[in-house]
């Protein structure tokens, strides 16, 4: 049976959680996701629990994350690395990362590189603050927890009275995944009208 993104191809510069829970989605609707990693791997193939005798390739956690993808080990601090990605992103439609919003410029992976390296490219970048509505924090890392301080929803979680408590999972990772998801389906048809890729 045919699925709703084949021929699609997503370059997946993601880690930890939010932005590959995205990239889950993005494969299990049938788009080819290349999850690309470090030469020591993602470190999330060191979280467990570890399945069989446990071990980088054998992480319960980073086997749900990244079912369904390919992967590929690149340095894109060397010009080698970063040249393969280049003609990666030529030829792909969708870009997903989840990096601080100063490091893709930074390696040279900024919108208005991706825009003259492919200009249909669709470009999910998932931040903790947003890539610029929020000076001085823009640059600033984030985690889930971090989200959930910041969102208030500590201040309504645990015993009434007692100190900000984090939610059981993960929801602020989770739920920025499933955003992203939905956001890079409605750009996908907006190029389909237009032509053009976007940044978000």
């Amino acid at each position: 049976m045919a699925r709703a993104l084949e021929n699609i191809r997503v370059v997946d510069l993601s880690h930890v959680l939010a932005a590959p829970t995205c990239t889950m989605f993005l494969a299990d609707l049938g788009a080819e996701v290349i999850h690309v990693e470090p030469l020591h791997g993602d470190d999330a193939r060191e979280f467990g629990p570890f399945a069989g005798s446990g071990g980088k390739n054998n992480s319960g956690y980073f086997i749900s994350l990244n079912r369904n993808k390919k992967s590929l080990a690149l340095d894109l601090k060397q010009e080698k690395g970063r040249k393969i990605l280049t003609d990666l992103i030529k030829i792909s439609d969708v870009v997903v990362e989840n990096f601080r919003p100063t490091t893709m410029r930074k390696l040279g992976f900024g919108w208005e590189e991706l825009q003259r390296i492919n200009p249909r490219v669709i470009y999910a970048s998932i931040s903790g603050f947003g890539q610029d509505s929020l000076p001085g924090y823009d640059a600033r890392p984030s985690y889930d927890m971090v989200a959930q301080g910041y969102s208030g929803l500590m201040s309504i979680t645990g015993p009434e009275g007692g100190p900000p408590c984090r939610v059981g999972s993960s929801v602020g990772d989770i739920f920025a995944g499933h955003q992203a998801t939905i956001a890079i389906m409605a750009a996908l048809l907006h190029r389909e009208k237009t032509g053009r890729g976007q940044h978000f």
